[in-house]
């Protein structure tokens, strides 16, 4: 027997911007003796750890290189421009992407939004990250166009970020190695899927009521109706004896 049978355990990916934890939470309150780690990879490499079994799954944004990846989307997020507290667009609650033609709109080489035509004018160089393009629209360099959860992991208290109406959106997605679909990886499946503990892979943890039997509680419930038609019937019976005509006592000669 390898140590990794000894002691199972469970390495999960994810990608900035995406939090993990009630998906945690829930995990080690199902298996608690199976250790979860988390494991933070930036958007690039998320497809090659996968492959290159550094983690049994990832939270990921697709797209992403699906060569061997199975993949399941959890959900979509909202798009943003991140902007400083006094530029003009903060007055507003959305923008479209023309209303940014006129500003320099940064585009970092970590950005995963798939853009046809992208907003704006574009920069001299591109910043290497998101991180990066945050630090220069706080210096008055330009805007930066994101998912809203990247907006709100760095946020900074000089910046705000309003709602782009016609940007492409962001969606994100659990993925693992599709030749490695282990039991371990179908129980982190049902558990982002919502599954409760009771219908994980389609087996029940507590044996079914056989379909077409009736419980004992049902029978049960029944043998006081018959008990009651029997006082009832015993009372009728009493009160006939005392409908009847007594007997005049005898006289002693």
């Amino acid at each position: 027997m390898t140590s990794s049978e000894e002691t199972p355990s469970f390495r999960l990916a994810y990608v900035p911007g995406v939090t993990p934890t009630k998906w945690v939470r829930i995990w080690n309150e199902r298996l608690p003796d199976v250790p979860l780690t988390l494991i933070g990879v930036s958007a690039a490499e998320a497809s090659d750890v996968l492959r290159g079994g550094g983690a049994d799954a990832g939270l990921v944004r697709l797209p992403i290189d699906r060569t061997a990846l199975s993949a399941i989307p959890l959900y979509t997020e909202t798009t943003v421009v991140v902007i400083p507290k006094d530029h003009v667009v903060a007055a507003v609650d959305e923008v479209s992407a023309e209303d940014l033609a006129d500003d320099i709109v940064l585009h970092p080489l970590d950005d995963t939004l798939e853009w046809e035509h992208r907003p704006g004018r574009p920069a001299i160089e591109r910043p290497a990250t998101t991180a990066d393009a945050i630090e220069l629209v706080a210096a008055g360099v330009g805007l930066l166009v994101v998912p809203q959860s990247l907006a709100r992991l760095h946020h900074r208290k000089d910046l705000t970020y309003r709602p782009v109406s016609d940007a492409p959106e962001s969606r994100v997605a659990l993925s693992w190695l599709e030749d490695e679909t282990t039991d371990l990886v179908e129980d982190f499946i049902g558990i982002v899927r919502g599954r409760t503990v009771n219908s994980s892979r389609g087996r029940p943890k507590t044996p079914a009521q056989p379909k077409g039997k009736r419980p004992e509680a049902g029978g049960a419930r029944r043998k006081p109706a018959a008990g009651k038609a029997a006082g009832k019937s015993a009372r009728s019976g009493s009160g006939g004896a005392k409908g009847g005509k007594r007997g005049k006592p005898r006289r002693r000669s």
